[in-house]
């Protein structure tokens, strides 16, 4: 029979249970079984949505079933706690077989444990198998903290996401001028480190610096122009002119 005590917790525990009933009726379990994801947030079609709003509608739906199954995990221990009281178990600690105290009992009234097993009960240590060969996506990288130029997952991504993305020009504050700087770090060069890098050989055993003449080479003449510097590698023979001008250098 149980006791005195427990009539009280009993009566809050069938509160409970009637709450969570309604609040699951009304809801139609948060959603779910009111059919397609869209009707959460009110769109008939995928058909012309943006991946961002799908993702939006992605995100809606996982809360759904997240606070489904928190509420529904709710109402079985409001009826396991019920079953206790039922068969004269209710207040005691399925682990050690001690009483539960009382103030524990009015915090939680559907609490099976006493206080010193309450965290073996409800932390878990266990990690999902996917996280010991999943990283993130922008992870650290075996050469971060080196001085080395070397591909990493980041010039991956570049590759790809010159191809295109889901983002489009109306999505920024300011647009970009093409879609081709629709991605991180779009002017990052490539194959090669400095721009002179575009129009400079050298022989074999890198002498004998030889120019030849392209449009980077025209753009990056101007540039040194501009700045009032001279060519990072120095005086080349046969270079003293600019090749677009009949004016000489000014080293």
């Amino acid at each position: 029979m149980p006791s005195q005590s427990h009539f009280a917790f009993q009566k809050q525990l069938e509160q409970m249970k009637k709450e969570i009933e309604q609040r699951l009726e009304s809801n139609d379990h948060f959603g779910i079984e009111r059919g397609h994801p869209h009707e959460s947030v009110g769109e008939l079609s995928s058909y012309d949505n943006h991946p961002g709003d799908e993702g939006t509608e992605l995100y809606e739906r996982e809360k759904d079933i997240a606070l489904n199954e928190h509420l529904e995990k709710e109402y079985e221990e409001v009826c396991e706690a019920l079953n206790r009281i039922k068969d004269g178990t209710y207040g005691v600690c399925i682990i050690c077989g001690k009483k539960i105290g009382e103030s524990r009992l009015q915090a939680v009234p559907t609490a099976k444990t006493c206080k010193e097993h309450a965290l073996e009960d409800t932390i878990k240590h266990a990690r999902p198998i996917e996280e010991s060969v999943l990283k993130p996506p922008w992870d650290t990288f075996s050469f971060d903290d080196q001085d080395a130029e070397v591909t990493d997952a980041e010039d991956f991504y570049q590759e790809v996401a010159r191809f295109g993305t889901s983002e489009s020009p109306q999505d920024f504050e300011h647009p970009p001028d093409s879609y081709s700087e629709m991605y991180i770090e779009p002017d990052e060069p490539i194959g090669y480190v400095e721009d002179y890098e575009n129009f400079v050989g050298t022989d074999m055993e890198g002498k004998n610096i030889t120019v030849y003449p392209t449009n980077d080479h025209k753009k990056y003449e101007r540039l040194l122009d501009e700045n009032g510097t001279m060519t990072p590698f120095g005086d080349i023979p046969g270079y003293e002119k600019d090749p677009y001008t009949s004016d000489e250098r000014s080293d």
